[in-house]
């Protein structure tokens, strides 16, 4: 770790207090432990212009409270994650701060109002393109690009006798083959209706159940199973953080989840042809969510794919 002179260290320090000492941005800090936005979603969320948002993010990036990533020709916001810098001590007790403190309900609508629109155009695409959304996904990875790197942690996993498994956003069923192999309940869980009739379709499979819905209404549905699964799925999903609260509800104690999704990259063209929500995911921010989620990782596994992508796949264990 770099260690800076004396008056510099001061002078960060006093940047670092200064860029916190605005209820504004203690608000934005706090939003931002849910998920990532872009600046005119925060300044819709806080009924503010984008210059004035604008601002007061490029303060909270000078002193590293918040890092960027670029989604196609937008730049989404998140916190910055800490990383041995010297000042992060002070950066973890500030997010530690605003997390204690209660959320501002007057901003719960604007919220919403973002994730709604976020899902509703992701639902929206499934809906229309289902016939041809395979022919699309399978030029940047299909099932089988991963299958076996999949299967092997897969196989890997001690379960109980009677073992229960679900996978969210199944496609055209790949994994259910092996699931239903392996379980002896499968849930194929999606909230499309075009996309779960796409599923049954492609899987004979007699001990699969298809349920409609999202991760949170299988919990309301008292489902819980010992092995979670998200294949090229989290990408397409507006509040990924959220859903990872979900997958510890319907894990049983010890249970696994399993998520195999694109690293980020930047082919925008993604986004309307395959209705991705985010290019791509840092499979540290993903670490950070599990973790969040009391869910600890396991394994990672990384695999090349042709034009350019890359695909990660990672394992939780849930906690006792």
């Amino acid at each position: 770790m770099h260690v800076l002179e004396p008056l510099q260290q001061i002078e960060n320090l006093a940047a670092l207090n200064k860029a916190a000492g605005d209820p504004m941005r203690l608000q934005v800090l706090q939003l931002l432990e849910q998920d990532s936005f872009g600046v005119l979603e925060l300044a819709g969320i806080f009924d503010v212009s984008q210059s004035r948002m604008s601002h007061h993010l490029k303060i909270l990036a000078n002193v590293q409270l918040v890092s960027t990533q670029r989604e196609g020709n937008s730049i989404f916001y998140r916190r910055a994650l800490l990383n041995d810098n010297e000042l992060d001590p002070v950066r973890s007790e500030i997010f530690k701060a605003v997390d204690n403190m209660v959320w501002n309900k007057e901003l719960e609508a604007g919220l919403q109002s973002i994730y709604a629109e976020r899902g509703a155009q992701s639902q929206t695409f499934f809906e229309k393109h289902a016939g041809q959304f395979t022919e699309v996904t399978d030029l940047i990875a299909g099932y089988d690009h991963y299958a076996e790197s999949l299967e092997e942690i897969l196989k890997a996993i001690e379960l109980p006798n009677h073992a229960s498994a679900m996978e969210v956003g199944p496609g055209q069923g790949g994994f259910l083959k092996p699931l239903s192999e392996r379980f002896h309940q499968v849930y194929a869980l999606d909230n499309s209706p075009a996309m779960l009739e796409l599923a049954k379709q492609h899987c004979t499979q007699g001990n699969v159940e298809f349920v409609l819905g999202t991760p949170q209404q299988a919990v309301e549905q008292n489902i819980r199973v010992d092995v979670l699964a998200f294949n090229m799925v989290l990408h397409h999903i507006p509040t990924p953080a959220d859903v990872l609260n979900a997958c510890f509800e319907l894990l049983n104690p010890g249970g696994s989840l399993l998520i195999t999704d694109l690293c980020p990259h930047e082919q925008n063209w993604v986004k309307e042809s395959c209705g991705d929500v985010w290019l791509g995911l840092d499979p540290d921010n993903i670490k950070q969510w599990a973790n969040d989620a009391q869910l600890d990782a396991q394994h990672q596994v990384f695999v090349g794919l042709r034009n350019g992508f890359q695909i990660q796949i990672q394992q939780f264990i849930k906690r006792h």
